[in-house]
C-alpha cells in the first residue's frame, strides 16, 4: 500500500469515529445541568463508600505500583499506554455509579457524564470537577491535551473538543485505566 493510500485510509477512518459518534451522544440541554452533575455526583456513590480526595496524594516507587496494577493497567496508567479501541467493557457499562481511577480511587466521572461516542473508549462529556490535571501531548506530531489523574499522576487519556453540547468535550478515557463502583454497590 502507498503512503498516500495508508493516509486516506486513516483520514476515512478519523471522519467515520468522529461522525458516527454525533449521533448516540447523552446530552445534557444546558450548561447548568452540567454544573448540577458535577456539583451532585456523590448522589451515585454506593452506600457506606468513603471515597478518597483529590488532596490526599497517593505517591508510590515503581514497583509498589507494579505490586497493585495488573500488568495492562501499569502501562496505562504509568507508562502513558493505550488500549485497542472496543476493548473495554466499561464501553456498555450503563448502571447508575461512579468510575473511579483504578490506581487510586479517586472518583473521576459519573454514569450521568458517560456518552456513547463511538470510538471504542469509554467517554465522558464533563468530569468531577477538580480531578484531572492536564498536559500538551505532542506524540501523534499534532498537539493533544493529555490528563492525569490529580491524585495519582495516572495517566487516562486525552481531551478533545468533538463532544456533544453545551460542552462540546469528549474526555477520551483508557477503560483499563477505571472501575465502575456501582450505585448499588454490586459489581
Amino acid at each position: 500500500m502507498t503512503r498516500r493510500g495508508i493516509m486516506r485510509g486513516l483520514f476515512a477512518s478519523i471522519v467515520t469515529v468522529a461522525l458516527r459518534g454525533r449521533g448516540f451522544a447523552a446530552q445534557p440541554a444546558t450548561s447548568a445541568n452540567v454544573e448540577k452533575l458535577q456539583k451532585n455526583w456523590q448522589s451515585l456513590l454506593a452506600g457506606g463508600v468513603k471515597p478518597p480526595l483529590p488532596s490526599d496524594v497517593l505517591k508510590l516507587t515503581k514497583d509498589e505500583w507494579r505490586k497493585r496494577l495488573n500488568a495492562d493497567q501499569f502501562h496505562i496508567l504509568r507508562e502513558e499506554g493505550t488500549e485497542r479501541p472496543g476493548s473495554s467493557p466499561l464501553n456498555d457499562e450503563k448502571r447508575p455509579g461512579i468510575f473511579a481511577c483504578a490506581g487510586c480511587d479517586l472518583p473521576l466521572f459519573t454514569s450521568e457524564m458517560k456518552y456513547e461516542s463511538g470510538t471504542g473508549w469509554p467517554s465522558f462529556f464533563t468530569t468531577i470537577p477538580g480531578v484531572f490535571g492536564t498536559s500538551t501531548d505532542f506524540k501523534l506530531v499534532l498537539p493533544r491535551t493529555e490528563y492525569h489523574c490529580i491524585r495519582c499522576g495516572g495517566h487516562h487519556g486525552h481531551v478533545f473538543d468533538d463532544g456533544p453540547p453545551p460542552t462540546g468535550k469528549r474526555w477520551c478515557n483508557n477503560g483499563v485505566a477505571l472501575k465502575f463502583i456501582p450505585k448499588s454497590g454490586k459489581a
